[in-house]
């Protein structure tokens, strides 16, 4: 039993990435999945503010000879840094129970170095071992973090490098000297999370806590942060400097194109993002209920109630602990409320993980309470992630999931021959389409334009990369958008009249002069969005007709073939808001087909879309309007 114990830190890394294998995705999923592998295994740049590391490490992993789709083996790699984001919490977790028994006079009456010098009368080693492993099972199996493990997402790395620095703060808090090297770690640490994501700001006020605590307000203090200075800012050149070659490269994905200074800070900072940062209370209020309403998806209405008690102990048993994690969990609060997205989830990541450490000192307090640290009652406490397993699994798992590959892969296959898409549908078709293109190689003839990031100058670059034929002739009004686009992306005064007049035309020309040569197919959400409000509207003579999953535009009005026949799209059975969102779709376009076909005198053809749309979607009502057919 001892040396299972031994070992039990490992045996759980093992065991949460065997279960992590069960709930991972086979392909792309919503929102960024499908950018980010492309980006990883072509080297490009993703969107702000680049993820370089993360870049660079999904680039040698996605290239090794293994038997498995691209895709697949960077969700593999996923799973992978947050298995390992684990084991670093559980390491965390020991240290944080050892100083807990620490009373305040010994605190000041022993002499250690380092972590591993604690010595503690009050608690056994394999209880100490047995708490720390069941604290990892409840931050493994809380939903967000988990989540993290199922795809490819930037929070995945994320959680490893902040998992690191958190045991590296920790161990320097209990130390009674600290020496140099220890802070110069901290920095390197500190560079590669800020090279991957610059979330990893939220745990700087709780480091200066710990440093200013340890090292005091003087002059010493802030020649060893000058010194930390000295090896983090290097890190930080070294690795976003790939960004820059990346562009100079021509990138099929070149995000920003950063080969300028400006282009790069606005990258590097996520300008373009700012606009959600601290926009209202309104919005703070709405995220902070949404934060307080997932919570229980975390760690179950008892594992709160433990932490709360914890919070409340902890205080009084461990101030300098519960001042680091209160610190942590505060800031990436206020941090997170004042961000208004809707994919807020990953963005309040620390608080979730520190919040697993007043869990973890309620948990201590009921052993206490229980008098007894026999194995049985220890590893009892087992029940609490075993009840977060039980709650969030059908919620994380994506097994099976082809939605996404599945609804992708139909609307390419709904265009003619080096036709044109005009979209802006990122979470569910945009970001799929570049892995489907650039890694897998399918219909990497179809031409997608994203109507929205036409808004962004360094967007023209890439299309005219990739796309030269079809901007050819709209020189005049792509260097006119751009100049007036100048003073706006500078936060300089601009005029959105002449901003607004150039985009349209370049809208309109992508159209009159392409269509002559090429199909063009407009995205649904056009249609029902910026047509239908007015504030885009076709050239004169032109129509639409509901193709396959698109709509296509055409200079009269003779009957027009689809591209497809059936449409099959194994709709995942965990539904969310991207499944319904990406299910009313796709009835919407095969009813609007349907009834196109019943008005040219091809009741059959309808009569199969109708049944098409059975066999796919049978929760979906048929309206009798298509029940007279």
């Amino acid at each position: 039993m001892n040396k299972f114990l031994k070992y039990l830190d490992y045996i759980t890394l093992v065991i949460v990435f065997i279960v992590y294998q069960f709930t991972l995705a086979p392909s792309v999923v919503q929102i960024d999945s499908g950018e980010l592998a492309a980006v990883q295994y072509t080297f490009g740049i993703a969107h702000p503010s680049g993820y370089p590391l993360y870049t660079l490490l999904g680039y040698l992993f996605s290239n090794l000879p293994l038997p498995f789709t691209k895709i697949y083996l960077l969700n593999i790699l996923a799973s992978i840094y947050v298995s390992f984001g684990v084991l670093f919490l559980i390491k965390s977790f020991k240290l944080i129970i050892l100083n807990y028994f620490i009373t305040p006079h010994e605190n000041k009456t022993k002499k250690r170095k380092n972590e591993s010098a604690i010595i503690t009368h009050t608690i056994s080693n394999n209880s100490i071992i047995i708490l720390a492993n069941i604290a990892g099972l409840i931050v493994a199996f809380s939903k967000v973090f988990w989540f993290q493990s199922t795809s490819v997402e930037v929070y995945s790395l994320h959680i490893l490098l902040i998992t690191l620095l958190i045991y590296q703060i920790l161990r320097i808090l209990y130390m009674s000297k600290v020496e140099t090297k220890q802070w110069l770690i901290s920095a390197i640490l500190l560079g590669l999370g800020f090279s991957n994501h610059l979330t990893t700001f939220l745990i700087l006020p709780a480091l200066a806590y710990v440093y200013f605590t340890k090292e005091g307000f003087n002059k010493s203090a802030f020649i060893k942060i000058s010194l930390m200075l000295s090896i983090f800012v290097p890190i930080l050149v070294i690795f976003y400097s790939l960004l820059f070659f990346a562009a100079k490269s021509n990138a099929l994905i070149n995000w920003g194109n950063p080969v300028t200074f400006e282009a790069f800070w606005r990258h590097f900072t996520g300008h373009q993002y700012q606009v959600w940062m601290f926009s209202s209370m309104d919005a703070a209020k709405q995220q902070l209920g949404y934060f307080f309403s997932i919570l229980p998806n975390q760690f179950s209405y008892l594992g709160i109630i433990i932490g709360l008690f914890g919070m409340i102990l902890g205080f009084k048993k461990s101030k300098k602990t519960s001042i680091f994690l209160i610190i942590n969990f505060i800031f990436t609060i206020i941090y997170g409320i004042n961000y208004n997205i809707n994919d807020i989830d990953s963005y309040f990541l620390l608080a979730f993980i520190t919040f697993t450490g007043f869990i973890l000192f309620g948990l201590i307090e009921i052993i206490k309470k229980i008098k007894s640290e026999s194995l049985l009652y220890n590893s009892s406490l087992i029940l609490l992630p075993i009840i977060q397993f039980v709650l969030n699994f059908s919620e994380v798992n994506q097994s099976g999931n082809y939605s996404y590959e599945d609804y992708t892969k139909t609307v390419l296959n709904s265009v003619e021959k080096n036709g044109i898409i005009l979209s802006y549908q990122w979470d569910y078709f945009i970001s799929e389409s570049y892995y489907f293109q650039f890694v897998e190689n399918f219909r990497p003839d179809v031409k997608i334009i994203d109507k929205e990031l036409l808004r962004r100058s360094w967007y023209y670059n890439q299309m005219n990369l990739n796309y030269p034929e079809t901007f050819s002739k709209m020189k005049n009004e792509i260097n006119g958008f751009l100049e007036a686009l100048k003073p706006f992306e500078r936060d300089e005064n601009f005029d959105p009249q002449k901003l607004e007049f150039f985009y349209r035309a370049i809208m309109s020309k992508i159209i009159t002069d392409n269509i002559d040569k090429y199909a063009i197919y407009l995205g649904p959400e056009m249609v029902e969005n910026e047509i239908q409000r007015g504030e885009f509207s076709l050239p004169k003579g032109y129509n639409l007709v509901p193709c396959g999953l698109l709509f296509k535009i055409t200079r009269d009005t003779n009957y027009c073939h689809q591209n497809i026949k059936d449409i099959n799209i194994r709709f995942f059975k965990n539904e969310d808001k991207y499944i319904n969102n990406m299910k009313n779709i796709v009835y919407s376009m095969m009813t609007s087909r349907a009834i196109y076909e019943n008005n040219y005198g091809n009741s059959k053809k309808a009569k199969e879309i109708i049944n098409n749309i059975r066999k796919i979607m049978p929760d979906k009502p048929i309206t009798q309007q298509l029940l007279n057919i």
